[in-house]
């Protein structure tokens, strides 16, 4: 059974700085590709970034661009979400996905990844 758990959330005041761990477990870790989602409330889930854990390379939606950086720590099993400069359209729950082979992940759509956390609150204040 694959499981994913994320921890790091919490309240920030706009321009801050937050750190998302999302740690994978049951599943061969790397070759698979993993990526962070966020929903607001009455809003669509949206992904963020992703990655995949066999290489470099990365996707970032233009929103986060510049703002939020995705890494990963192999020996840990667990993926990173960077968090600066939060604004609070930021705001949102923020989960991880697991895509196990790495079918058609680039794009971030919530429809491709197999496996979810459940997630966790990032609140940003003005």
């Amino acid at each position: 059974q694959v499981h994913l758990v994320e921890s790091g959330g919490g309240s920030v005041q706009a321009g801050g700085s937050l750190r998302l761990s999302c740690t994978i477990s049951g599943v061969t870790y790397s070759g698979n590709c993993i990526a962070w989602f966020r929903q607001a409330p009455e809003k669509q889930r949206d992904g963020v970034a992703g990655l995949y854990t066999g290489g470099q390379t990365t996707s970032y939606t233009d929103a986060v661009k510049g703002r939020f950086t995705i890494s990963q720590d192999n020996g840990k099993n667990t993926v990173y979400l960077q968090m600066n400069s939060l604004q609070p359209e930021d705001t949102a729950m923020y989960f991880c996905a697991a895509d196990v082979g790495c079918k058609n992940w680039l794009l971030l759509r919530p429809e491709e990844f197999d496996y979810w956390g459940q997630g966790t609150q990032v609140t940003v204040s003005s």
